[in-house]
């Protein structure tokens, strides 16, 4: 299902678009060096510019404790592609860098999600925006707050500063690098 519709599949850049944002984490290898290339190469893609970046933030894993602590953050970007072809492009970038199926939640060399695009809301098999976990997780919203306090989540109409406040002290240390 797909609420206010606003996918743009034009490659040019600088056109119309949309504003979208993407949680990047890993805690493989060197974590924060594969963010970085993972940036990058969402950069380079055509139809996707990133605007601003957060900082990066060593967070503790949560759902499956025993791994190492991730490194996250959230980029915002412009992009000319639909959300389908966004997340082909974000799941091409895993494999590209390695990235093998695990279990849930479990160590990861890269991940890439759709936090958000727009404010459009799409619940489709292999395709939820928002991201269905975003309001529960800080080491999503810290990042996310970082760059886009005002943005507002589609289905809950709270920004994601409210969200971060509304999370109880649960859920994880979060704790921004230098």
């Amino acid at each position: 299902m797909l609420k206010d519709v606003g996918t743009f599949d034009s490659p040019a850049e600088g056109l119309s678009g949309a504003i979208a944002y993407i949680g990047i984490g890993a805690n493989i290898g060197s974590p924060r060096a594969q963010c970085e290339e993972a940036l990058r190469r969402i950069n380079e893609t055509k139809g996707i510019k990133v605007l601003r970046t957060s900082s990066f933030y060593r967070t503790e894993p949560i759902g499956v404790t025993d791994q190492g602590w991730f490194i996250n953050a959230v980029c915002e970007v412009k992009t000319t592609v639909s959300p389908r072809r966004l997340l082909s492009r974000l799941k091409e970038i895993e494999g590209l860098m390695g990235r093998t199926e695990g279990p849930r939640w479990g160590p990861r060399l890269i991940d890439l999600d759709i936090l958000l695009y727009g404010q459009i809301i799409i619940d489709e098999e292999g395709l939820k925006i928002p991201h269905p976990e975003l309001h529960k997780r800080r080491f999503v919203l810290e990042p996310l707050c970082e760059i886009a306090s005002y943005v507002i989540h589609p289905v809950y109409n709270i920004s994601a500063r409210g969200l971060l406040s509304r999370l109880s002290e649960e859920g994880g240390e979060v704790v921004k690098l230098l």
